[in-house]
C-alpha cells in the first residue's frame, strides 16, 4: 500500500467553500487561510447553540509507542456516516510540532481516513499553537518584568513563581533553567523551566473556554505564585489578561478542514491527554454539534487519560455533553504487547497472546461502563492481522457481552467503517444512557485523586510524600479544593509505570508532585516519572523530513 503522503496525493482536495456548504456554514463566516483552510467567524456564542447531533467519543486500550489508530479511526468514523447518508463532522485536535518532529511524527490520520491539507496541519497550520505559545510566554514576561521593578518584596515573592515558560518542541534541557543571572540589569536571578505549549493551562483555557469573555475571565484567574502573605497572586493582578486574550483572539477561532472524502473537519487546539486533559475545543465541538447529525472527537490516548478526563473535566464545563456513545479502539499488535510479546514481535501471528493481552482491553471497558454511556469495541485492522487472531478477538468480546465490530478505514476509507458505524447507531438507539461523574466535586482532592487511582487504574492505593500532601491541602485552604483532578502519568500503562503492561492491580499510584491551574480549572497531578516537557527520542522523525527545491516538503509522517 502506498504511504500516507502518496494517498493524500492522489485525491483532488475540495475547496474550502463547497467544504463549508456540506458543514452548512455561510460563505461570509469563513476567513481563509489559502484556498483548502479556514477560520470560522461564528457571529451566535456557541453556548447558546442548540444540539442537533449526536456525539461520538473515540478513545482506545493503553497504546504500543505507535499508537492505536484512534485519530484514524475517528476521521474514518465520520467519513462512515457518510456513506450511511448522514451528515457528519469531525472534531479533533491539532498537532504539536513535539511529536511532529519527535517519536510519533504527524496527527491527522492515515491511510484512507486522513484529513487535508496534511503538511500545512501538521506544521504551522493557522498559527494557534504559536499564538498559545505567545500568550503563555507574555505571562511569564510580565512576572518577571514586575519582580525585576518592584524587587523581592513586592507583589510576588520570587520564591513561589510557578509560571514557567513553554515551546510547541521537545526539548529535555529546557526543563531546569536558572533566568535573571549577570546582574540587576537582567532581573532577579530564580530557577524556572519549560514545558511544551500543548501543557500549558493557556491551551487548556483556550480549549474550555465558549467565548472571548470567559477566556478573559480564565486567563485572569491563572496563579502565578503567591505573595509575602502566602496567598494566590492571580495574572488579573498584573493586568496581564487583555493582552493575553488579544494574542488568542484568531486562536480562538475553530478551524475548518476535510478529509480526504470531503466530510467537513474542524481541528482546534491541542493538549496532550497525558500531561494535559486531551480534547480539542468545546467551541469546536459545540459549533459542530449544531450543525451535523453525528460529530466525532477523539481523546487523547486510553480511557484512563483522555476519557476519563473528558468525562470528569470537560463535560463538567457545562458546555457540551456527555457523549450519546463511545468507540474503544483496539489492536491485535497491542493486545499481544499487554500479552507478553516484544514490541519488536507484535505483527508476528500470535492468537494466544490476544486472549492474554485480552484483560488490558477488559479494564478499558469496565471504565467505560463505571460511566453509563453505550460503547463499541472497534477493531482497528491492519493488514498483517490473521484470521485466527481477529476471530479470537471476537469470540472475547462476544463474551464479555458487549459491542464489537472491525474497522479498516486505514485500509478502504469510510467504507471500511460502515460496520462500526451501524454498530454505534445500534449502540444509541437499543441502550439507554445513564451519565454519571466518577466523583462528585465537593469530595477533597486527595479523594478525588484516590477514586480515580482505584476505580480507573486499578490501583490499591494512593502515597505521595508530605510536602506534596501539604500543597494540595493548602490548595483547598485556598478556595480550590472543589475543582476536578487532571492526573498526568504515562500513558504506556493503566499505572504510572512504563513497564506495568496488561492489567496491573494491587499497585500503589505515587504522587510526586500537584500544581494549581486555576484559570483552567482543575489541579494537575503528576504520578511517576511523568514529565511536562518531553524529550526528542534516539532517532527523531525530524531527522527524516526535508523539503525539495520546489518546495515540496518530504518525510512528514
Amino acid at each position: 500500500m502506498p504511504d500516507d503522503r502518496e494517498i493524500a496525493k492522489g485525491y483532488a482536495i475540495k475547496p474550502i467553500e463547497e467544504i463549508a456548504e456540506r458543514a452548512g456554514i455561510p460563505p461570509r463566516y469563513l476567513e481563509k487561510y489559502g484556498p483548502y483552510k479556514a477560520k470560522i467567524l461564528w457571529p451566535q456564542p456557541v453556548k447558546e447553540l442548540p444540539k442537533r447531533g449526536k456525539l461520538i467519543m473515540v478513545t482506545a486500550m493503553t497504546p504500543t509507542p505507535a499508537g492505536e489508530g484512534k485519530t484514524t479511526t475517528a476521521i474514518g468514523l465520520a467519513d462512515a456516516f457518510g456513506h450511511l447518508q448522514k451528515k457528519a463532522i469531525a472534531a479533533i485536535r491539532e498537532p504539536s510540532l513535539g511529536p511532529v518532529f519527535g517519536l510519533k511524527g504527524g496527527a491527522t490520520g492515515g491511510g484512507l481516513a486522513q484529513i487535508a491539507p496534511r503538511d500545512d496541519i501538521n506544521l504551522h497550520f493557522t498559527g494557534d499553537m504559536h499564538a498559545v505559545t505567545a500568550a503563555h510566554n507574555l505571562l511569564a514576561a510580565m512576572v518577571d518584568n514586575r519582580l525585576h521593578f518592584d524587587g523581592v518584596c513586592g507583589l510576588i515573592d520570587c520564591r513561589t513563581i510557578t509560571w514557567k515558560r513553554v515551546m510547541d518542541m521537545d526539548d529535555r534541557v529546557l526543563r531546569e533553567v536558572v533566568v535573571g543571572i549577570g546582574g540587576p540589569l537582567r532581573g532577579i536571578a530564580r530557577e524556572t523551566g519549560f514545558d511544551i505549549t500543548a501543557a500549558s493551562e493557556v491551551m487548556a483555557i483556550l480549549c474550555l473556554s465558549a467565548d472571548l469573555k470567559e477566556l478573559k475571565e480564565r486567563l485572569g484567574r491563572i496563579v502565578i505564585g503567591s505573595g509575602s502573605d502566602g496567598k494566590p497572586v492571580f495574572a488579573r493582578q498584573i493586568k496581564a489578561e487583555g493582552a493575553m486574550a488579544a494574542l488568542l483572539k484568531d486562536a480562538m477561532k475553530p478551524n475548518l478542514v476535510q478529509t480526504l472524502e470531503g466530510t467537513p473537519a474542524l481541528v482546534h487546539g491541542g493538549p496532550f491527554a497525558n500531561i494535559a486533559h486531551g480534547t480539542n475545543s468545546v467551541i469546536a465541538t459545540r459549533l459542530a454539534l449544531s450543525l451535523a447529525d453525528f460529530v466525532v472527537t477523539e481523546t487523547g490516548f486510553a480511557s484512563d487519560l483522555g476519557a476519563e478526563k473528558f468525562f470528569d473535566i470537560v463535560v463538567r464545563t457545562g458546555h457540551i455533553p456527555p457523549p450519546d456513545a463511545c468507540v474503544l479502539v483496539a489492536t491485535l499488535r497491542a493486545l499481544k504487547l499487554h500479552g507478553g510479546v516484544n514490541l519488536k514481535d507484535v505483527k508476528a501471528e500470535n492468537a494466544e497472546a490476544v486472549e492474554k493481552g485480552f484483560s488490558n482491553l477488559e479494564k478499558h471497558m469496565d471504565n467505560m461502563a463505571l460511566y453509563g454511556v453505550p460503547f463499541v469495541v472497534a477493531l482497528n485492522k491492519f493488514p498483517g492481522d490473521s484470521a485466527e487472531e481477529v476471530s479470537r478477538f471476537l469470540d472475547l468480546c462476544r463474551g464479555k457481552k458487549v459491542r464489537a465490530a472491525l474497522s479498516d478505514v486505514h485500509g478502504q476509507g469510510g467504507g471500511g467503517g460502515v460496520e462500526l458505524a451501524r454498530e454505534v447507531l445500534l449502540a444509541i438507539d437499543q441502550e439507554t444512557a445513564h451519565f454519571q461523574f466518577l466523583y462528585p466535586l465537593d469530595l477533597p482532592l486527595i479523594g478525588k485523586i484516590e477514586t480515580v487511582a482505584k476505580k480507573i487504574y486499578g490501583a490499591a492505593g494512593i502515597a505521595m510524600e508530605g510536602k506534596v500532601r501539604r500543597k494540595i491541602l493548602r490548595m483547598e485552604e485556598d478556595g480550590f479544593g472543589k475543582l476536578p483532578v487532571c492526573i498526568a502519568k504515562t500513558q504506556y500503562s493503566l499505572s504510572a509505570d512504563d513497564e506495568a503492561l496488561g492489567r496491573p492491580q494491587g499497585f500503589t499510584l505515587i504522587v510526586t508532585d500537584a500544581s494549581l491551574s486555576a484559570g483552567a480549572g482543575f489541579v494537575v497531578v503528576c504520578c511517576g516519572d511523568i514529565m511536562t516537557m518531553p524529550g526528542l527520542p534516539s532517532t527523531p522523525a525530524a531527522e527524516k523530513v526535508d523539503v525539495t527545491d520546489d518546495g515540496e516538503i518530504v518525510g512528514l509522517s
